[in-house]
């Protein structure tokens, strides 16, 4: 008997992503197949984002693009909250979960595809790192669920609670074995990735025999010790980050810090209700770039937020000007029904929004433009993403995939997916490098 195949659509972050693979590991244990199209599926899951309307809008697409291409759908993820809304578009759908619920989605699979192995070297073709999403050289590592904080155009503490920390060697266990597996960098993720462990009292763990501390520093001292590329995402720029700069000093963990600091004007961030929003974040990069040359800080802001005024907006773009951020995304503020932030004040015409995000963007990009310019001649590290018929395209330390830019090696096709080289850089633009392999 062929055991039933599962479809599977992972929108939404890379947190999401890790929450996929979970689910696909669990299945892939189980003995179902994954199948690649809509056409072969027994069911389809479709795993949402629910944080902004756009996200939404793309999930509720998925969900009706997955029921027209097979008619039997699973939906889960953090859409899931609202399963009234889902099911008022698309009535169809077999079953409705929120997020992190692995348990639910699992159970409702073998409902809906009941499957029921016949003995267990099914098990023997899961690898040991379980399904990944990603290429096989970089993985996402998850080190905590939900968030304490209440930002006010944020909602997903209301989707996926609290902070939970996992135990610092029950991470350090999965990072090994990725590292065993071949992955030659992790990608460090959470929603508050700063207060990884305040929720335990950071507790004390044992790892190979060493005692780790479930805390920020003391695992980014373990993780260093793996001797692959270790990149850190959503920190918060509280002074227990101070502490972590030494170790990209001395190479332990990459020069590299993602911090979505979303405005610079103080009554704005107060509105926000950012944590951290008192702290001199400008005299803090100067600290951290004095103990780090090579620091790459990359970062996120949010334009148009209700009551943002014009003064607001050119103390955004004199901290942009001082700052010199190396990698920023931004995005114009977009209503989220349930964000308490739409009833703080009246919304920004969209007109407003979209000449602000231009000016914004103007501004940045000639300061990546400057900042990368600045490369041309110098010798860097990068790991090769993938190789093309005109060479091979890659990152450098500076360089999350997906978010930031590219080091193109052109007629370098002899080089290899994973593989970390030595190149000289001989151009760029705004975004991205051109190099030759030394």
């Amino acid at each position: 008997m062929n055991a039933p195949k599962v479809g599977f659509v992972s929108l939404g972050c890379p947190k999401a992503l890790v929450d996929s693979e979970r689910i696909l590991t669990q299945l892939r244990t189980e003995g179902y197949e994954i199948s690649p199209s809509y056409d072969n599926a027994d069911v389809v899951v479709v795993n949402t984002c629910g944080f902004i309307d756009s996200a939404k809008a793309e999930s509720l697409d998925a969900i009706g693009e997955a029921i027209k291409e097979n008619g039997r759908v699973i939906v889960t993820g953090c859409l899931g909250v609202n399963e009234d809304e889902i099911r008022n578009l698309h009535p169809q759908v077999l079953t409705v979960t929120g997020p992190q619920a692995y348990e639910s989605v699992v159970n409702a699979v073998h409902e809906h595809a009941p499957h029921q192995p016949e003995h267990d070297p099914f098990i023997s073709l899961v690898p040991p790192q379980g399904i990944k999403l990603t290429p096989r050289h970089y993985a996402y590592v998850k080190i905590s669920e939900g968030c304490n904080h209440r930002c006010t155009f944020c909602i997903i503490p209301s989707l996926r609670g609290d902070l939970v920390s996992r135990k610092a060697d029950d991470v350090m266990r999965e990072a090994e074995g990725l590292v065993k597996a071949g992955v030659k960098e992790l990608l460090i993720v959470s929603q508050d990735t700063s207060a990884y462990g305040v929720d335990l009292k950071y507790p004390l763990s044992i790892w190979n025999g060493r005692p780790v501390k479930t805390r920020l520093l003391e695992l980014c001292q373990a993780l260093g010790d793996l001797g692959v590329w270790v990149r850190l995402h959503y920190v918060y720029p509280y002074p227990s980050v101070d502490k972590v700069i030494p170790l990209m000093a001395e190479g332990k963990i990459l020069p590299y810090l993602d911090i979505p600091f979303q405005h610079a004007s103080p009554r704005v961030l107060s509105m926000m209700k950012r944590p951290a929003h008192a702290e001199n974040t400008l005299e803090r990069i100067r600290a951290w770039r004095a103990i780090c040359p090579e620091l790459v800080i990359r970062s996120t802001f949010i334009v148009g937020f209700p009551g943002e005024t014009e003064e607001d907006f050119q103390e955004l773009l004199d901290f942009l000007e001082e700052a010199q951020l190396d990698r920023v995304g931004c995005f114009q503020y977009s209503p989220v029904e349930g964000a308490t932030a739409n009833d703080l004040a009246e919304a920004i015409p969209d007109e407003i929004k979209q000449d602000r995000w231009e000016r914004f963007m103007a501004v940045q990009a000639r300061i990546s433009a400057v900042r990368l310019q600045q490369r041309i001649g110098t010798e860097i590290d990068v790991i090769i993403d993938e190789v093309v018929e005109e060479g091979a395209v890659g990152r450098s330390k500076a360089d999350a995939p997906e978010i930031d830019g590219q080091v193109f090696l052109d007629n370098a096709t002899h080089l290899q997916p994973g593989m970390i080289i030595r190149a000289r850089v001989v151009d760029a633009d705004e975004y991205d490098l051109w190099a030759e392999p030394v």
